[in-house]
């Protein structure tokens, strides 16, 4: 749980523009807008590897700092990222109130996976679904929300509703529609089972080859009386 609020001090940012943006990435530093609470919108740089740190935790409230005044909490609303080297190019902060709800997309991760009898007959085990979409106080939303797939079979799907969702926080996403993990026959076991029953229908279709074969010299020899 994100209980406790991380510092970042950043500088307050004039310049805008894409040039601008990369003379501060080319100086180790990552532009960013703040925005939100009523209040306008202030763009900022922060330093690459504070700003890493602070958002290290995905559910973090922030203590942001610009030019040295009071500091106001603050959640990451998005972030952009270089596509190759996965370095963060800009990011966007909300302004929240720790005594107010907010929506927030959080994390599903599957623990288990390889104990599961049925990733150990041969299963392919698909996680379906890797975000969820919550609402909780600030210092209440999770960095990840963990659920535990150790007991799944071939052909068995885990839906939503299965999830235990940390207290204080409230799921936005349909528990009875969402599917979670699907597990399912061995592909290779699949693919051979198709091409098996293709074959069959192919055959079944029509006359075995040799006596397709046997039916074309018998006509032949009747042409040529």
């Amino acid at each position: 749980m994100a209980s406790t609020t991380t510092k970042l001090s950043v500088n307050s940012r004039a310049a805008a523009g894409s040039r601008a943006a990369r003379r501060l990435r080319g100086s180790g530093r990552v532009p960013g807008v703040l925005y939100g609470g009523g209040s306008e919108s202030v763009g900022f740089d922060a330093d690459a590897r504070e700003l890493r740190l602070a958002l290290a935790g995905s559910g973090a409230v922030l203590d942001l700092s610009i030019d040295g005044k009071k500091a106001t909490p603050v959640v990451l609303k998005e972030a952009q990222r270089d596509p190759v080297r996965g370095e963060t190019t800009h990011v966007d902060l909300l302004r929240v109130r720790l005594d107010e709800k907010i929506h927030a997309v959080v994390p599903l991760e599957l623990t288990g996976v390889e104990d599961s009898p049925g990733v150990k007959e041969g299963g392919v085990l698909e996680q379906i679904t890797r975000e969820l979409n919550v609402e909780a106080l600030p210092t209440a939303i999770p960095e990840s929300i963990v659920h535990e797939v150790g007991e799944m079979q071939i052909g068995e799907t885990t839906l939503l509703g299965a999830v235990v969702i940390p207290e204080g926080v409230t799921l936005l996403d349909d528990p009875e529609e969402t599917v979670v993990a699907t597990l399912s026959p061995p592909r290779l076991q699949a693919e051979t089972a198709e091409e098996i029953e293709a074959e069959t229908e192919l055959v079944g279709d029509g006359a075995a080859p040799g006596e397709a074969a046997e039916a074309a010299d018998s006509e032949g020899s009747s042409g040529e009386e």
